[in-house]
């Protein structure tokens, strides 16, 4: 993978936004992110095919047909294949993975893979309604008014019952710090103009409150309500070649593990993320690697306990220790192992069907030291770095391993 681009991830949190004026639609992100890429890969006649990554443009914008606005990008596309695909705020993550496959299938040496997502279109509440699509929709009136919210506070209410609530809260706190410290870093993030002095204090204050909001989190728990779009070339060692592009200057792709669970079933312990654990340990079983030799991973933190739930289906803690882990610094920037370091769903956004492919974007940027002012130091004995994109309740789980090239 190569030539990742990232737009501004847009909601509240950017100064320039305002949920009264104007602001860009479905069409710009799409095309600001598909140029991003032509202008790094040669542009647009080097490109085979494409695939958009998207989960629910058919309500928050009433759009469907996204395959009909890759031409859009630029003329060179029209008349090139090009399909979506939707696994709710996984669909970034099927988006890389058709790219992968139709490389391994030779019926391309060069995809185009795009997410995005516009949802800043309608009120929260009504937002709630659109996004618990994600889950079991016959369960809708069963939960709670903010669904997902309510999905994720349950986990955490089980994980403070079983390990312990100050135990829990701590490590939920560094990982919120840790997301906004590490958007300030990245220009293009949601939470980069964040300049709260004292992170951790304002995690105290804010306590949960189920007559505010759900039982078990904050709002400072939750990823916000984003608009964006990423994209990224996917190519074989010919694409490489015909794009010009050096393999220093790619990420290899090296095992992945891409599996779901049932919708309609409950999850079988809401103290652990059963199928991120799978999906992740198959991946790292297709590279033939260990998760001591990541060097870095993003991880689908859609809510804070879900980051600390990763660290334990990773098998970088023991169950129950996830918490403990993320407190002591692991996870930082300059941790053991650095995590999220745009700063994740929480800081740098969640535009649903482009997290995914943003997560590809970060590893890039950080295995090529294209990363900026949020570089980390990559060590030569860990050359690796992982993304974990997840679709709904721990639903659809992609894990891709990634080396520098």
């Amino acid at each position: 993978m190569t030539g990742g681009y990232n737009t501004v991830s847009m909601g509240t949190g950017r100064n320039e936004f305002h949920p009264k004026k104007a602001r860009p639609d479905l069409e710009h992100y799409i095309k600001e992110a598909g140029q991003g890429t032509l202008k790094q890969i040669g542009g647009a006649k080097n490109v085979d095919e494409a695939v958009i990554g998207n989960f629910m443009a058919a309500r928050f914008n009433k759009q469907a047909n996204l395959p009909g606005f890759v031409p859009m990008i630029d003329e060179g596309l029209l008349w090139k294949p090009a399909i979506s695909v939707e696994g709710a705020c996984g669909s970034g993550g099927l988006a890389l993975m058709s790219g992968i496959k139709s490389v391994l299938a030779e019926t391309a040496d060069v995809v185009l893979s795009l997410g995005v997502e516009v949802q800043n279109t309608v009120k929260a509440i009504y937002g709630a309604d659109i996004l618990a699509g994600a889950g079991w929709y016959k369960n809708r009136k069963n939960g709670h008014a903010y669904f997902f919210p309510g999905q994720f506070s349950e986990r955490a209410g089980a994980y403070y019952e079983k390990y312990g609530y100050d135990r829990a809260r701590a490590g939920m706190k560094r990982w919120f710090r840790n997301a906004m410290e590490n958007a300030r870093l990245d220009e293009t993030a949601q939470e980069h103009h964040n300049k709260t002095p004292d992170l951790d204090a304002l995690y105290d204050k804010l306590k949960p409150n189920g007559a505010a909001f759900v039982d078990n989190l904050s709002v400072l728990d939750c990823s916000k309500v984003s608009d964006g779009a990423s994209a990224i070339a996917i190519c074989s060692e010919e694409g490489l070649k015909k794009i010009g592009i050096s393999k220093k200057d790619a990420v290899e792709v090296i095992g992945f593990g891409q599996v779901v669970r049932d919708i309609t079933s409950d999850p079988t312990d809401l103290t652990e993320l059963e199928t991120i654990k799978k999906a992740a340990h198959y991946a790292l079983k297709d590279a033939g690697i260990t998760v001591d030799q990541l060097g870095t991973v993003e991880t689908h933190d859609c809510f804070s306990i879900a980051g600390v739930l990763a660290t334990e289906a990773l098998g970088l803690a023991a169950r129950g220790e996830g918490a403990d882990y993320v407190a002591a610094g692991n996870t930082a920037r300059d941790g053991a192992m650095p995590m999220n370091t745009t700063g994740g769903l929480i800081g740098w956004g969640h535009p649903t069907g482009a997290t995914g492919v943003h997560q590809a974007v970060t590893i890039w940027q950080q295995l090529t030291g294209k990363a900026g002012k949020a570089q980390i130091k990559m060590l030569d004995d860990r050359p690796y770095g992982m993304t974990i994109n997840m679709g709904g309740d721990d639903v659809t789980v992609v894990a891709i391993v990634y080396k520098r090239g």
